[in-house]
């Protein structure tokens, strides 16, 4: 059996940019932002800076759940995937109304805390877990999130919240953000051509 080699440095690094990029965003929101309608989603970005930060919280749950199904037959896994995939509807449902209270829980004074302590356990179990765990894997509901794979190994999931943050993140109509886009369509537009 090949031993299963990861990059953890990679994997850390990818955190701490979610991270200064987060404080970033949430240093930047002006008094009118926070209650903007995000684009594309029903959100307010407020709330949707949360749900970017659950993203993350929904990883340390899965590192749970791989260390039990990984170490188990994988038609348990499938089975549980299957459970998972016939509940989509209230899983979203429940996602979407969550999202909404939790934002007033860790709203924008205490979501940032949040998301540091959440980071911080990230990054501490990245350099806690043996190579051989990273190989092992589980089963997911790919229903539940387009960044979901049929099948991932842990590896795979310390990657996803960077991917789900992403999306979000080009969801949010904060000011600061929608200047950095029209800023970067500007000087796109402007670049003098390569033919003179």
């Amino acid at each position: 059996m090949t031993e299963f080699v990861v990059d953890r440095a990679a994997l850390t690094n990818e955190l701490e940019r979610a991270r200064i990029d987060f404080h970033q965003l949430l240093a930047g929101a002006k008094g009118d932002d926070w209650a903007k309608p995000t684009s594309g989603t029903r959100w307010t970005n407020e709330q949707l800076l949360f749900h970017m930060v659950f993203g993350y919280m929904v990883v340390q749950r899965l590192l749970l759940l791989v260390a039990v199904f990984g170490h188990l037959p994988s038609s348990f896994g499938r089975a549980f995937a299957r459970m998972l995939n016939a509940a989509t509807r209230p899983f979203h449902v429940i996602n979407f109304h969550g999202t909404r209270l939790a934002a007033r829980v860790y709203n924008r004074d205490r979501m940032a805390a949040k998301f540091d302590r959440v980071i911080d356990v990230l990054e501490r179990s990245v350099i806690a877990k043996s190579d051989s765990a990273f190989g092992r894997g589980m089963y997911i509901p790919t229903r539940w999130d387009p960044y979901f794979d049929d099948y991932m190994t842990l590896a795979d999931i310390y990657r996803y919240p960077g991917q789900h943050y992403d999306h979000h993140r080009r969801q949010l109509t904060l000011e600061a953000t929608q200047n950095w886009i029209r800023e970067r369509r500007r000087s796109t537009v402007t670049e003098p051509s390569s033919t003179g």
